[in-house]
């Protein structure tokens, strides 16, 4: 009888780990179904040895932990909540302590680029509090995880595998060795691998491309990832608004590209803080404020912000610690030595 329950215990055990545990006790990841054809495909399309990638697949371990990492983002909090996390005594003195170190390629990157030093800072403080929190997980073992355990966005971290792959063969990297984020991000800017291949820059000129311990080019490839996506140089991100009457909620869409005139604005109830062109595109936001809805107008460079990360809680986080950075620096040139 006893071992008719073990018996049991050892196929429930099986059915709720899928064939993956199976597999990788016989033999490793590579004996998967689903990840002979991913072999197959890499080997087919980008020339991989198949030798190669099964040797490196039999090192994978899949890391279950990530499946919740990624059920509970920090962009679910509400905004007050979200913001506290970021606008922080530490991180703003580490934004301002980035910046004293960094003074020459922030400047290159701001003139090369057109994006402003103190918002590349606010994205590489939010990222990885300015290098210092680059994540525990080898790359390939979180982008296994995603691509073969998370049926959601398969396709999505399948493609980020590969990508990751073929960035490891154009740089030299073994890719058994890069540690990211639970999602397979790297690096100081937290670069998905496809947004490492498409705009990861060479600021020092030393024909690499190092995100990883080399701030000039991390500073360089967030600007560039900006300028690619439209960023235009001077142009304000957002604008406080206030609201009449209740016409306004159709306007409180998801699309965060400003699809709205000024002009229609109005027509709904928006007011915007301050005098703008009646043909500024423009998206009403509302954010969950410390004392109640708190309403914004986000602008086109709002918009190229969210690119990075398509929450707006992240975008205005980059904002407003971008905003504090830049007011301190100011405040502590003024002050008398």
């Amino acid at each position: 009888m006893n071992r008719v329950l073990v018996l049991h215990v050892v196929i429930l055990v099986l059915l709720l780990n899928g064939c993956s545990s199976l597999a990788t006790a016989q033999g490793g990841l590579q004996t998967r179904s689903d990840v002979r054809v991913f072999i197959e495909e890499m080997s087919r399309k980008h020339h991989f040895g198949r030798h190669q990638l099964n040797a490196l697949f039999q090192q994978v371990n899949l890391q279950y932990k990530i499946l919740d990492f990624i059920a509970r983002p920090a962009e679910a909090k509400p905004w007050y909540a979200y913001r506290r996390l970021f606008m922080t005594d530490g991180r703003i003195q580490g934004g301002l302590e980035f910046w004293r170190r960094n003074t020459v390629a922030l400047a290159g990157a701001e003139r090369k680029y057109g994006v402003p030093a103190e918002l590349i800072i606010a994205i590489i403080g939010i990222e990885t509090n300015y290098g210092r929190n680059r994540g525990t997980y080898r790359v390939v073992d979180a982008l296994s995880t995603l691509a073969f355990e998370y049926p959601k966005r398969s396709a999505f971290f399948r493609r980020e595998l590969e990508e990751f792959l073929l960035l490891c063969r154009e740089e030299g990297i073994d890719p058994a060795v890069p540690v990211g984020s639970y999602a397979g991000a790297m690096g100081m800017p937290q670069f998905m691998p496809s947004s490492f291949r498409h705009y990861a820059a060479d600021l020092d000129g030393d024909d690499r491309r190092d995100i990883w311990e080399n701030p000039a080019d991390a500073i360089a490839s967030v600007a560039n990832y900006f300028a690619v996506h439209g960023w235009r140089r001077g142009e304000p991100v957002v604008y406080r608004a206030d609201v009449k009457g209740a016409s306004f909620y159709p306007l409180l869409d998801k699309d965060l590209k400003p699809t709205h005139s000024v002009m229609e604005l109005t027509r709904f109830g928006i007011v915007p803080g301050v005098r703008l062109p009646e043909q500024t595109r423009a998206n009403l936001l509302l954010l969950d404020g410390d004392d109640g809805p708190v309403y914004w107008l986000s602008l086109h460079n709002f918009y190229v912000i969210s690119r990075y990360n398509h929450s707006p809680l992240y975008a205005m986080a980059a904002h407003d610690l971008s905003q504090e950075l830049r007011e301190r620096r100011e405040a502590s040139a003024r002050a008398p030595d």
